[in-house]
């Protein structure tokens, strides 16, 4: 069976405001789905392990992320993440970061995280990461010295969308800026529409509108 290492924040607010967050719900949820039907397994690892924090949990007329989110397995798995430190990247076929806030304050800046992508990556693996989650991208170095991300064509959560959410004055970094410093090309099409990028087994999305077509990517490289 294949299995996907999924990258969870510990971060449980936006920035540093007091307003909860950590990883938003449907683009895990929905990408869970996809692996779920496609027969992926998946675990679940944070920076520190322990109970990862999700929002976007109440959101109505989204059943996928209602019967994710009641999934006794995935229950277990979100309140007890595995410590980045515990894991054995060999074990996985592929990594991918949903998005949400949270991760802007660990996962996009963290050494070992960064570390065990780097080694997934050269061992042949696929990253895939949507929305806010290419953050996690961005501190991955490979050991001929280069960042991951120098050749490579991505997407992610852009200025405009960031404005119409409410949240531009709130975020540590703003990502489309980050992304297009860092990264061979950033692109980005409609906001709130999806957009999926392809690039040198590196797999991107804009938005939560893309979370599905990712994690349909991913699985197409694993098949």
């Amino acid at each position: 069976m294949k299995k996907v290492l999924i990258f969870v924040t510990n971060h449980a607010t936006l920035g540093d405001t007091d307003e909860a967050n950590g990883t938003y719900s449907p683009e895990l949820t929905h990408a869970l789905d996809v692996f779920m039907q496609a027969g992926v397994d998946y675990d679940l690892v944070s920076i520190q392990g322990g109970k990862a924090p999700l929002y976007g949990t109440d959101i109505e007329d989204d059943a996928v992320n209602a019967k994710v989110l009641t999934n006794e397995v995935f229950q277990h798995r979100i309140n007890h993440t595995i410590a980045a430190a515990q894991v054995k990247v060999d074990a996985y076929d592929a990594i991918f970061y949903p998005g949400g806030f949270g991760l802007l304050s660990d996962l996009a800046t963290n050494e070992l995280v960064a570390q065990l992508s780097a080694s997934h990556y050269e061992q042949g693996g696929v990253l895939a990461a949507v929305c806010h989650g290419p953050a996690g991208l961005l501190p991955i170095t490979l050991s001929n010295g280069k960042k991951l991300l120098a050749d490579t064509i991505v997407t992610g959560f852009t200025r405009e969308e960031e404005v119409d959410y409410g949240t531009i004055d709130k975020i540590p970094f703003l990502l489309e800026e980050s992304l297009t410093r860092v990264a061979r090309q950033y692109r980005k099409g409609q906001p709130w529409g999806e957009l999926v990028i392809e690039d040198n087994r590196v797999i991107t999305g804009q938005n939560p509108a893309s979370a599905h077509a990712v994690a349909a990517a991913l699985v197409k490289h694993l098949m």
